[in-house]
């Protein structure tokens, strides 16, 4: 099948790994950089518009400053409404634009578009949080002067943003004018009829009250309101000019830009500089009285630390959060640089107040118009979870302060518990298209898992007791009452009409991802139930009297996990996405030209609706998430089901396949997902970079290496690793944070070393090992390739019984007065016994029922049962039983993959059975060979990494089964059968265990 085409675009920007830079201005990328060069604290946002304006082409630029959670609400119009359909959206406003100097020198204003621009350079320093720019420029009267610009965004200091802007005069001597503006007069965005902009509107949402300059602060002060939800907005700046003789000129305050003027004279080779500090406060956090005097005060302590005390505060912030978040790649500096990019971005977009959350285009843009999504909890939370706690708390306490409208929500939903909204800003939904909105009610259990993620990662159960309990019981309480007993189902609980992270399959019945989901809440709901009653008495009346809650409701929901139905199908042996998704149509990706992708901006949803195409990760999303519930084996088949239906219309997908890539043995399908992922932004991937950048691929860059390659899952609370290395790099490494102690993780090509930085012990589980760390005592794995067992098939391999298999479905056919061949034996190697009569039964004309046919191939049995009775340790193909003394020898495993179910009986005859530390039972498998699935459960039985394995196999079937487990293939046979093995023997006498060893080292 084709898939969506994708080629990675060429590098924007020169690769820097502390650093992101550009050493000449481009009018055609200046909307684009204007987002990755981007500052915020997690409250205020400012992209990187130039402070004397911008004078390029009309339409590529927006010149964006955003207040965390500060919005405005507009009535939705619905030409055909409905009941329960969000009344009023709201949007994230870009607010005054308190960044503007402009520059002139004798009557000449400094602009890129005019003069001489001799030396341009920009860079934003991801150590030190400064975005600084150096201008070397000529005015039309020749004039030549330097600029040296910083500006910061305060990481200390919620309300604060500063500028330092230093002019050095080369060639003259005159007069400087700096005038320094507030603009309240915000452009709002237009209309789209892409989903994933704003809304748009004609008229302004910040409304002018008044303005004013503080004589005695010496503050230029600008008061606006929302139109709609009356919120107050006081921008205030202030400044400070070190001069030989300047001075202020003259002020504008009057209308929506208001400005003080300084002059300074200035002789050849002198400087002048101007630095202007920013605070914006709002009636939405503070008294409306208050907010002149905090304004006041803010600018008061940053005129007094001056911009080179307030540059150190911030790199000691800095110091502190690379400490115990930083990745290092050796061999790849442009994912070096991407990913330190992603973390720095996170950061500054991030609402730390318990308050504010993180949007999805974070504070860089208004894509999405400043909304909250699932993006939280299943991106970014982790990433915050396991580098700055603190931070994940503050994003749990966000959905704690909005419950009260989602159980409002649910009540319009007519549901019991409480829903949260698909997309918001203050609690309550925004999503005007249900389909792709409030269907997406897996939120709930987005929110529920992680909660858990974080209670388990922290061990703070305090927060779990007073906030997280409240949340997961209300929304479990949804659960239990919008999904129901079906008897159609034979009693299973099922949840209708919801969708799942797939928007391109809506409103659907028993969406995989969403039952898994549920189900793992249902059972955590259960457990913290149980917890509270036991050891916290007091909080569980409180929830008792406030909610309602008891032991018999929780009971009700650990029932409904127990009954929950999960869609599988089992001819194709994976898990369906829902009640309908594999009875569709596949998408003809053949015939579909790239210029159609996105398929949400080139065909109406209906028609993507009715086929087999995904717009991001659904069952494989499951399968990471909650990797415990499935074997490798299913894993793999699912992946390879959905991964070419995917299309990655949504940033959000990549990462999640790059995780599931490394997990099942595809380094390079995960090396491309993840390269896909880490420099979405920095190389524009998807073409909206200019709207803002994407935070949840962000963060999901930083989940491809943490739990990609370095392998990291949570699982009942133990941190487990299974590490991986790219063949592009050399080494990587990164930290995380567990219960408050630090670990760092180091992977190179001979091992994984696991060091406890801070903290007392902490226990790891590295693949199927328990290792105690203890601090500053490195422990070191290794990670080359070692040979832990050999995996056998029967027939053709230990002893050729297939002799006997032919004489038995000979004996069948014969009975049934039906031709069978040697040839047709053939094919019945490796295949089951149900497989192999229906390949007996072909041609025959014979309509049987399931039960003839299971009596036919019992008969069979019975025929072949007979036969080897006579099988003997003479049976044994030469060179069988040296093979399996050396490995007895050596320490090295024995087991065996075979689709016999009287295999155990065979060894027994062959007198080998000890011999074997595992036997896969073919009788427990949902697919025979080619399918892994019988090699990967021989691996699990032993606990050994399938990587570390050697299937041996004469037929090719098997040989296509061991491979794709992941283990190296050894064929007995002819190439023309088995080509594809690694090694091809004629016969088992020349198999050795030195011979083995050798395979797996090369």
């Amino acid at each position: 099948m084709k898939m969506k085409p994708y080629e990675h675009p060429p590098a924007l920007y020169p690769y820097r790994e502390w650093s992101l830079g550009e050493d000449a201005f481009e009018d055609e990328n200046n909307q684009r950089s204007e987002s990755v060069f981007a500052l915020g604290n997690g409250y205020i946002g400012m992209r990187g518009n130039f402070e004397e304006g911008y004078h390029g082409t009309a339409g590529t630029s927006v010149a964006g400053n955003y207040l965390n959670g500060f919005y405005d609400s507009e009535p939705i119009v619905y030409p055909e409404g409905a009941f329960g359909l969000p009344a009023r959206n709201q949007s994230m406003l870009n607010v005054t634009d308190a960044r503007i100097i402009e520059l002139s020198i004798e009557g000449h204003t400094f602009r890129l578009d005019s003069g001489i621009v001799h030396r341009y350079r920009r860079w934003l320093d991801m150590k030190s949080g400064i975005l600084h720019r150096e201008v070397e420029w000529e005015s039309p009267a020749g004039h030549r002067l330097l600029l040296m610009i910083r500006r910061m965004v305060s990481l200390q200091h919620k309300h604060l943003a500063a500028i330092e802007y230093k002019v050095t005069a080369l060639n003259f001597s005159g007069t400087l004018q700096f005038v320094s503006a507030l603009d309240g007069q915000i452009t709002r965005t237009e209309a789209s009829d892409d989903p994933r902009l704003g809304s748009g509107s004609a008229e302004p949402s910040l409304l002018l009250e008044d303005a004013g300059y503080d004589e005695a602060a010496d503050i230029l002060w600008m008061r606006q309101r929302t139109r709609h939800t009356r919120f107050a907005l006081l921008t205030a700046v202030s400044h400070g000019l070190q001069a030989e003789s300047g001075r202020e000129l003259s002020r504008q305050l009057i209308g929506q830009r208001i400005w003080v003027c300084y002059g300074a004279a200035v002789q050849s080779g002198e400087s002048v500089t101007l630095t202007k500090y920013i605070t914006y406060h709002t009636s939405k956090d503070y008294p409306e009285e208050e907010l002149q005097s905090r304004s006041v005060k803010v600018l008061s302590m940053a005129e007094t630390c001056g911009f080179s005390s307030l540059a150190d505060e911030q790199q000691s912030y800095l110091d502190q959060f690379w400490g115990h978040t930083d990745v290092e790649i050796k061999g790849d500096s442009a994912l070096q640089q991407g990913i330190r990019f992603n973390m720095f971005q996170l950061l500054q977009s991030t609402g730390r107040d318990g308050v504010t959350n993180i949007a999805a285009k974070g504070l860089t843009g208004e894509g999405y118009e400043g909304h909250y999504f699932w993006d939280t909890e299943m991106y970014m939370l982790p990433f915050f979870t396991y580098t700055q706690p603190a931070v994940s708390r503050a994003l749990l306490e966000f959905r704690y302060a909005t419950l009260g409208k989602a159980r409002e929500r649910a009540a319009v939903m007519s549901q019991k518990g409480a829903l949260y909204p698909w997309r918001t800003i203050d609690g309550e939904e925004n999503s005007a298209y249900f389909p792709a909105g409030t269907a997406q009610a897996h939120i709930n259990a987005d929110i529920a898992y992680g909660l858990k993620q974080y209670v388990q990662a922290t061990g703070d159960l305090g927060f779990l007791v007073s906030k997280g309990a409240e949340i997961l019981f209300e929304t479990s309480r949804f659960w239990l009452d919008l999904g129901h007993f079906n008897p159609a189902r034979g009693g299973a609980f099922c949840i209708d009409a919801v969708t799942g992270p797939d928007e391109y399959t809506a409103i659907v019945n028993n969406n995989a991802y969403t039952n898994l989901m549920v189900q793992d809440q249902f059972l955590y709901a259960y457990e913290t139930a149980r917890l509270l009653e036991q050891h916290y008495p007091e909080d569980y009346e409180r929830l008792r009297q406030a909610i309602g809650l008891s032991m018999k409701e929780a009971e009700s929901w650990k029932e409904a996990a127990g009954k929950m139905f999960i869609p599988f199908d089992e001819e194709l042996g994976i898990y369906a996405q829902d009640d309908t998704f594999l009875t569709k149509r596949k998408w003809d990706f053949e015939n579909t030209p790239a210029d159609k992708y996105p398929l949400l901006l080139n065909y109406h949803p209906l028609v993507i609706y009715r086929h087999q195409v995904l717009k991001q990760a659904d069952l494989v999303m499951a399968m990471f998430l909650l990797g415990d519930k499935f074997s490798l084996a299913d894993k793999i088949r699912n992946y390879k089901y959905y991964e070419p239906l995917t299309t990655h219309d949504s940033s959000l997908s990549p990462c999640i396949h790059s995780i599931v890539s490394a997990e099942i043995g595809d380094l390079a399908g995960a090396y491309a997902y993840f390269d896909r992922t880490v420099r979405m932004d920095l190389d524009d991937i998807n073409r909206n970079a200019k709207d803002g950048l994407h935070m949840a691929a962000m963060a999901g860059s930083w989940m491809s290496i943490v739990n990609g390659f370095g392998g990291l899952r949570q699982y009942n609370g133990m941190l487990c690793f299974a590490p991986v290395l790219p063949e592009q790099w050399e080494s990587y490494r990164f930290k995380i944070t567990v219960r408050g102690q630090l670990l760092d993780i180091y992977v190179d090509s001979g091992a994984a070393v696991y060091t406890l930085l801070e903290g007392t012990s902490l226990q790891i589980k590295y693949r199927d090992r328990i290792l105690t760390l203890l601090p500053q005592e490195p422990v070191s794995v290794p990670l080359a390739r070692q040979l832990e067992a050999v995996i056998f098939d029967l027939d053709g391999v230990i002893t050729d019984s297939a002799e006997f298999h032919y004489q038995a479905w000979q004996a069948l056919a014969d009975e049934l007065g039906i031709p069978f061949s040697r040839e047709k034996n053939e094919r019945l190697k490796g295949v089951s016994r149900m497989e192999s009569l229906d390949i007996v039964l072909e041609g025959s004309g014979l309509k049987l029922t399931e039960a003839e046919r299971l009596r036919l191939a019992e008969k069979k049995n019975d025929h072949y049962r007979q036969m080897i009775g006579s099988i003997t340790p003479e049976h044994l193909l030469p060179g069988i039983a040296e093979l399996l003394d050396s490995l007895e020898q050596r320490g090295i495993d024995a087991a065996l993959a075979s689709a016999s179910l009287n295999a155990p009986l065979i060894l027994e005859r062959l007198g080998i059975a000890r011999r074997f530390q595992a036997i896969a039972d073919p009788a427990g498998l949902r697919r025979g060979k080619p399918d892994p699935e019988i090699f990967l459960t021989a691996a699990e039985l032993l606990g050994v990494t399938p990587g570390n394995c050697i299937g041996v196999e004469d037929a090719a079937a098997g040989i296509a089964a061991i491979k794709a487990a992941g283990m190296t293939a050894v064929g007995i046979g002819s190439a023309e059968l088995l080509g594809e093995a690694d090694l091809l023997l004629s016969s088992t006498s020349e198999l050795t265990l030195e011979m083995l060893l050798e395979l797996l080292r090369k």
